[in-house]
């Protein structure tokens, strides 16, 4: 039987070949008495697979039992899998089977294996190895004829690492593993799996359905889903239930999403110092600590020369760079001139250099006097405090760098895309 029959039969909703995969192994597993270990992480659906198993397999007239280990208490933990006698310990007023003794001739999945307490772990091994078993409380030895699939999502490297499991019990289990892939690993199954929930709330609760808008599904199969389907199902019915509006953008997506995984593309490597890896304030301050760099360094620079009255090529070079800085806002210089004047008149080191830079030491032409010097720096710092500027054209470069991908500049800014979206609006860019 193909993989696709099979998901049909069991309502396992999607077309990732890692879960058709899964869902392949499962079946070919199933006519043996293999022990089959699942694996994955929480949420991704392991529970189909034992049944799978079952069904497939010559015990499917017998008996299933679904046994949560995780959720028995290490004291009547032994009790519930293999049975107790009457008077074995307090409370125990009468004789009682055990799972295994229930389940003989069918199949028992034990769900969260890893948290068996090592004694559980010696009797279970002694099970598969030799389908033997002991009440607790008896001294007779009785027999089982189970088929024990086992699910976890605990990495059991390191589990047996730290002595917390038993390696020859994981090798008699994991006889043959089936890997259950996670939601952000199956990317293209995450906008079914939301129509599927989103329909099937609605026919419940008679209510229409949600539709996404090309925007948020392109969010919905980012984001990496830690919680996998489970979370997709509750944030779905989230949505369903306080929604008023039917339809769905990237806005209102967002708000249903916790912020610390919004995103798993991938980052380019950058230094630390890089405005990509900084968030929207550390940007701002970065650009205000690069401004007074450079108004030291001109500072300086004027210092030099009004001692020498010469300029080098780097100097000049450094001036221009300062006073013909691209698209920033115009100001009225104390002369009265505009600041693209301004510009211009600085444009050409050499030709600043030449008109404007003397050596006569004074005059009241000379730009190097006390006077304007104190001027420029007050220029300086009314340019520097202009941070809704700064802040503008930064999001609008990231915009025009990504095309207009907003995702994509929010990484680039190194900012939540809520906002991100906010500024925008803020600031009017298209």
């Amino acid at each position: 039987m193909d993989a696709l029959t099979i998901k049909r039969r069991f309502g396992v909703i999607g077309v990732s070949p890692a879960l058709d995969r899964a869902v392949t192994v499962a079946s070919q597993v199933a006519p043996t008495d293999l022990s089959v270990l699942v694996l994955g992480e929480s949420g991704v659906g392991k529970e189909i697979m034992p049944r799978v198993v079952h069904q497939f397999s010559k015990r499917k007239h017998g008996s299933f039992i679904a046994v949560n280990c995780g959720a028995i208490p290490e004291g009547t933990i032994d009790s519930e899998l293999f049975g107790h006698e009457k008077g074995a310990f307090t409370g125990a007023t009468e004789s009682r089977k055990g799972y295994f003794e229930e389940a003989n001739g069918g199949t028992i999945f034990l769900d969260e294996v890893a948290e068996l307490p090592m004694t559980t772990q010696v009797r279970l091994l002694r099970v598969l190895e030799t389908g033997e078993f002991i009440r607790v409380g008896s001294s007779r030895v009785q027999k089982t004829d189970v088929r024990v699939v086992a699910a976890t999502n605990v990495d059991f490297d390191i589990a047996i690492g730290k002595g917390r499991f038993r390696e020859d019990l994981y090798y008699r289990l994991s006889q043959v593993p089936i890997e259950v892939p996670s939601l952000r690993d199956r990317p293209q199954d995450i906008h079914l799996l939301f129509r599927k929930f989103t329909t099937d709330f609605s026919e419940k609760y008679q209510m229409p359905p949600l539709s996404l808008s090309p925007d948020a599904v392109e969010i919905l199969e980012n984001y990496p889903w830690p919680g996998n389907i489970r979370q997709l199902k509750n944030t779905t019915e989230q949505m369903s239930i306080l929604e008023q509006g039917r339809s769905i953008d990237a806005d209102t997506l967002l708000g249903y999403l916790p912020e610390s995984h919004r995103s798993r593309l991938p980052v380019r490597n950058r230094s630390v110092e890089d405005a990509s890896t900084l968030n929207e304030r550390e940007i701002l301050y970065k650009v205000l600590f690069d401004m007074r760099q450079e108004m030291q360094d001109l500072k300086k620079l004027v210092l030099e020369v009004m001692k020498d009255g010469q300029v080098s090529e780097a100097q000049a070079e450094l001036v221009s760079r300062v006073f013909s800085a691209p698209e920033t806002p115009q100001k009225r210089l104390p002369s009265g001139r505009d600041a693209s004047e301004e510009s211009s008149s600085t444009s050409n080191p050499s030709e600043w250099q030449a008109t404007s830079w003397t050596s006569d030491g004074g005059g009241a032409s000379n730009p190097l006097d006390a006077d304007s010097l104190s001027t420029q720096e007050v220029e300086e710092v009314e340019e520097v405090l202009s941070l809704q500027d700064s802040e503008k054209e930064l999001i609008r470069k990231a915009l025009s760098k990504h095309r207009n991908r907003r995702k994509y500049a929010a990484l680039e800014l190194g900012i939540s895309e809520r906002t991100l979206y906010r500024k925008i609006k803020e600031y009017g860019l298209k």
